[in-house]
């Protein structure tokens, strides 16, 4: 099923400010909070919904690329299932939880006991993993037809002696002392308007609750290691120079077990022989003789995927633009197609031998070949702008 447009999700408007798109999550969220609604499913997805919404829309960068390409912007892993989208490669419902203290105020408590911040029976905190950026190089060919590539990184990999935990064994753990078990600590600060109090990660276990009493012997207690993986990244048709996607949960991995971070695909765009990209058209600069540009002629010229011909009318002119339609680039959400743009150029040639002087200076007398007039047609350069208008 394809995804609801995240401004629908939230029932905010393209023009909304950071305070309505973070009061309209909330709401969201406190109506299908699955402890509001045990055991059904379809509040549990639109509770996930709405924090993909929000994840999206409250971050800037993100919310530029969805404003721009939809959601195939948005990750790469959603163009092909390799990388998994928002809710399959790695954002599970401890990661949105452990976001809720920006939401509501650090203190969440009351019937959501399962939010960090909670009482002791709450959820501890969820590490996270660093994302990862990487450049990835595309020929005109794969932008145009969209592309698979599979890439080694090098990053933390989780510990396979360990399986990540960072524990030697499942017995090597202990309840924190100083939460108790909760991740969460809370002070009282005596402030110039009173007392404060306040919720914070624990110092003692950074938020996880339990302390480590033996170690692994490989990852000393991390529960990463340096390591490579091949990740297969699916990106789609009509990517751009500077354009970021995101392969969600493909980034470093956490320490203890956690969420791993993402993967951050910046497209670089390897120049093209013979094409040059304008946007989402294409030019190709044809050059033709004088007697092609005359008499007229049949040419061939060079597209993405193959050759093509094309008619030279009879007295055709330096700079003429014929326009190719769909045959440039496609939208990167799959609407609609640029152009190929052909401009022609009429190739004088420098020398000439004595054959072809003398049949020069014959048609320099006749009437078709005498200096014209001052044309009163735009030049080369105001068609062209025109053109691009």
């Amino acid at each position: 099923m394809a995804k609801r447009d995240y401004y629908e999700v939230l029932g905010v408007d393209k023009n909304a400010s950071a305070d309505e798109i973070k009061k309209a999550y909330r709401k969201a969220a406190l109506k299908y909070h699955p402890d509001k609604n045990p055991g059904d499913k379809e509040a549990e997805e639109k509770f996930k919904e709405a924090a993909e919404a929000y994840d999206v829309l409250s971050n800037p960068d993100k919310k530029a690329r969805y404003d721009q390409f939809g959601h195939e912007g948005m990750n790469a892993g959603g163009f092909g299932g390799s990388g998994g989208g928002f809710s399959s490669g790695g954002f599970t419902m401890e990661d949105i939880f452990s976001n809720f203290g920006d939401i509501f105020g650090g203190h969440f408590g009351g019937n959501f006991s399962g939010f960090r911040g909670g009482n002791s029976s709450g959820r501890a905190r969820v590490n996270r993993g660093s994302d990862l950026r990487i450049k990835v190089k595309l020929t005109l060919k794969e932008i145009v037809n969209g592309t698979t590539k599979k890439l080694k990184i090098n990053k933390q990999i989780a510990c396979d002696q360990c399986g990540g935990t960072g524990a030697k064994d499942k017995n090597s753990y202990t309840t924190c002392s100083m939460c108790h078990g909760s991740g969460y600590v809370t002070q009282v600060v005596n402030t110039f308007f009173g007392r404060t109090q306040t919720t914070q990660s624990c110092p003692t276990c950074h938020g996880e609750g339990k302390v480590i009493t033996s170690p692994c012997p490989k990852c000393h207690g991390e529960g990463t290691v340096r390591g490579e993986e091949v990740i297969e990244i699916r990106i789609p048709a009509g990517v751009g120079e500077g354009m970021q996607l995101t392969v969600s949960g493909k980034g470093n991995a956490a320490r203890h077990g956690g969420i791993n971070g993402d993967l951050l695909v910046l497209i670089e765009e390897e120049p093209d022989k013979d094409l040059i990209r304008d946007g989402n058209d294409l030019i190709y600069n044809l050059n033709i003789t004088i007697p092609q540009a005359v008499l007229g002629a049949s040419v061939e010229i060079p597209t993405v995927d193959a050759k093509a011909k094309i008619k030279i009318e009879p007295g055709t002119q330096a700079g003429k633009v014929l326009r190719l339609r769909g045959k440039g680039i496609p939208e990167v959400n799959g609407h609609g197609r640029g152009d190929l743009l052909v401009v022609v150029n009429i190739h004088v040639p420098t020398s000439v031998n004595a054959t072809e002087k003398q049949l020069l200076e014959q048609l320099a007398g006749s009437e078709h070949f005498k200096q014209a007039a001052q044309s009163r047609d735009a030049n080369i350069f105001d068609r062209m702008r025109s053109f691009f208008r």
